[in-house]
């Protein structure tokens, strides 16, 4: 007996191919974008070392109790009063009445390159957030100061601290309230710069700040609102994130990565 093979209409074979080139263009497309988005996000964020979204309790309310590896300068600066407050998932800081000297809540983050990624609130007018990054091991500066950006409702400063004002020479004239020279006057010129940018309070906001080389990059709420190159911002190693407060700012969602190249 024959075995009769049916040959499917000619149109039907060409839907056929039409069905499977549009699948494979479909798969293909995805893989494409997939491969895309993953070059991006290593690219732009690389590696995660570290990441907190203050979701826990204190076991008491006396004394800062912040955990996670992050450490203040209560006990030293604020006679060991609570300054930063965990509640509602957030970091609250605020300075005490007894402090001398604006809150700074410290974690370890040692990069060459990388970002710090954050939500923020400054709820008054008048409130600012520093992001500080220090190197205690250099010993060229004054406390290990490198460089920061501080964000106000109003405005944002980059400062190249390592060669301006916390470098060795000029902190410590300007603690003896010596004049500085004219070289020195221009050097501290050239080590910072300030971008006018309107916050509103009582409002979150995202930051991302990213230091590449020697240039430090500020984004908030999706957009790039400040970029400052100094040669003090591409200090090899940035040891340590100070979050400086002089009066109140409250964080969450905090992400530190490494960007180191591959």
């Amino acid at each position: 007996m024959m075995t009769r093979h049916v040959v499917p209409p000619l149109g039907e074979i060409q839907k056929q191919g039409t069905h499977e080139r549009n699948r494979l263009k479909t798969g293909l497309h995805t893989l494409i974008l997939l491969m895309l988005s993953a070059t991006a996000f290593a690219g732009k964020q690389g590696t995660l070392i570290f990441s907190d979204d203050f979701n826990r309790n204190e076991s008491q309310e006396i004394k800062d109790e912040i955990g996670k590896e992050w450490g203040s300068n209560s006990k030293s600066r604020a006679k060991g009063n609570k300054q930063v407050d965990l509640k509602d998932g957030a970091m609250h800081i605020y300075r005490h009445a007894e402090a001398d000297h604006a809150v700074s809540v410290t974690h370890p983050a040692e990069f060459k390159d990388g970002t710090v990624e954050l939500r923020f609130m400054l709820e008054n007018a008048g409130d600012s957030l520093g992001l500080n990054f220090a190197d205690l091991k250099f010993k060229e500066v004054h406390a290990g100061h490198l460089c920061m950006v501080k964000i106000s409702t109003k405005d944002i400063t980059i400062s190249d601290l390592k060669t301006g004002k916390m470098g060795k020479e000029i902190y410590a004239v300007r603690k003896a309230k010596q004049p500085l020279t004219d070289t020195q006057k221009e050097k501290l010129k050239s080590t910072e710069n300030k971008f006018q940018n309107k916050l509103e309070n009582g409002k979150w906001h995202d930051l991302e700040v990213t230091i590449k080389g020697d240039t430090m990059t500020v984004t908030i709420d999706g957009m790039e609102t400040a970029s400052f190159s100094s040669e003090g911002i591409a200090h090899p190693t940035k040891r340590t994130l100070r979050l400086s407060v002089p009066k109140k700012a409250v964080i969450d969602d905090l992400k530190i990565y490494n960007n180191k190249s591959s």
